[in-house]
C-alpha cells in the first residue's frame, strides 16, 4: 500500500508539473535588445522551453562578437585595424555574409557598398555617435578614394580577404540584422521548432504556421512615419523573409534639411530622392536586408528598373512634391498574399 501510495504521488507531481509547463496561449514570447535596438521571437509551441531564452541570447552575443564594430574585440573590428595588403583568415560566418554582401554590390552596380564605413561615421550615423554637423567637403572626397566594396580583395572561396587600402573599413550594419534573423531562424529549426516569427528592429523571417488552420504568419508592413504605428499592409508570409529600409527613423535636420541615414557610397553624401522606404521579400534575410538598403539609394526609376529586372518581390513607398506618399507594389510582391 506504501509503495503504491508513493507511486500516485509521483505520477500526480508528473502531472501537475506537465500541465504548469503547457503554454496556455500555445506560444512561447521571447524579447530583449540587440544591436542596438530591439527583437522580439514568437515560436508556436505546447510547451516552455527555460532554456531558450538563454539559447537565443548567447546566440546573438556570438553574433555581436563577430559583426558589431562598436565592439573593438569583434571580427570586424579587427578586420578594419589590419593593414593593407595583409591576407586576412575570415570565420566561416563572416566568409558567408562577406559573399552575400559581394553579391548584392555586384548586382546593385555598388549601390550597397559595406565599405562606407568611415562616411556613415563623419556623417554622425557611425561608431563616434550623432555628431549632426555638416562634414567637410575635403574630408568626404579624401575618404572617397579608399570606399568601394571593389578594393577588397577575397580568395575563390571566400575564406580570405586582403585590403588594397589602409583607410577602407567596413560596416555591415545595413546586412547584419537580417543575418542576425538567419542566424536565430537556423538555432530554432536546430531546437526542433517549425512554426515561429522572428523580428530583429523590423527585419522579419516567417517559418512555418501560426496555428494549424493558418497557412504562415500574418506580418505588417508599416506606412513610413515617425511612429511607425500604422500598417499600411498585411502580408501573409510562409517560410519567407521580409526587410524594410526607410528615410523616416533614422535622420537629423539642419536648417529645415533633412539628412538620412542612408549613404550613397558614390557621392559620400546622404540619399537624396523621393523613396520614403522600400520593402523587400525575399527567401532569407539577410538578402532581403542588403537588397533594400541597395534600392533605397536608388532613387524611384532606378529602383524600378532594378526590381522588374531581378524580378524581385518590392514595395516601393514613393513620396511625391507635397509629402504625400503612394506605395508602389512590384509585380513579383503581387503574387503574395498582401492586404
Amino acid at each position: 500500500m506504501r509503495i503504491l501510495k508513493y507511486l500516485i504521488l509521483f505520477l500526480v507531481c508528473v502531472a501537475t508539473i506537465w500541465y504548469c509547463s503547457r503554454q496556455k496561449s500555445g506560444y512561447q514570447v521571447i524579447n530583449g535588445r540587440t544591436f542596438g535596438t530591439f527583437y522580439t521571437i514568437k515560436v508556436r509551441a505546447e510547451h516552455e522551453n527555460r532554456l531558450l531564452q538563454r539559447d537565443v541570447k548567447e546566440e546573438l552575443e556570438k553574433i555581436n562578437a563577430e559583426m558589431s564594430v562598436f565592439e573593438m574585440s569583434s571580427e570586424i573590428s579587427e578586420i578594419n585595424r589590419e593593414p593593407a595588403g595583409k591576407w586576412i583568415d575570415l570565420s566561416p560566418a563572416m566568409s558567408k555574409l562577406l559573399k552575400k554582401a559581394n553579391k548584392i554590390y555586384t548586382m546593385s552596380d555598388g549601390a550597397f557598398d559595406p565599405t562606407t564605413a568611415k562616411l556613415v561615421d563623419i556623417w554622425g550615423f557611425g561608431t563616434e555617435g550623432s555628431i549632426q554637423k555638416l562634414p567637410n567637403e575635403d574630408d568626404i572626397k579624401e575618404i572617397l578614394k579608399t570606399t568601394g566594396f571593389n578594393k577588397l580583395q577575397f580568395s575563390p572561396d571566400f575564406k580570405q580577404m586582403r585590403k588594397l587600402y589602409n583607410g577602407t573599413t567596413l560596416n555591415l550594419s545595413a546586412i547584419a540584422k537580417g543575418y542576425g534573423v538567419d542566424r536565430l531562424a537556423s538555432l530554432l529549426k536546430k531546437e526542433g521548432y517549425n512554426d515561429f516569427v522572428i523580428e530583429v528592429g523590423g527585419e522579419v523571417v516567417a517559418h512555418g504556421s501560426r496555428a494549424d488552420d493558418a497557412d504562415g504568419w500574418n506580418i505588417g508592413i508599416a506606412k513610413p512615419a515617425d511612429d511607425g504605428n500604422e500598417n499600411s499592409f498585411v502580408v501573409k508570409l510562409k517560410d519567407y523573409a521580409v526587410a524594410t529600409s526607410g528615410d523616416y527613423r533614422n535622420f537629423f535636420s539642419i536648417n529645415g534639411k533633412q539628412y538620412s541615414h542612408t549613404i550613397d557610397p558614390k557621392t559620400g553624401y546622404p540619399v537624396e530622392n523621393n523613396l520614403a522606404a522600400v520593402t523587400v521579400f525575399y527567401k532569407n534575410c539577410m538578402m532581403a536586408d542588403g537588397l533594400a538598403t541597395a534600392i533605397m539609394s536608388m532613387g524611384e526609376k532606378k529602383a524600378a528598373n532594378f526590381i522588374r529586372n531581378n524580378n524581385l518581390a518590392a514595395i516601393m513607398f514613393v513620396r511625391d512634391e507635397k509629402q504625400h506618399i503612394t506605395p508602389v507594389i512590384s509585380d513579383a510582391a503581387k503574387k503574395l498574399d498582401i492586404k
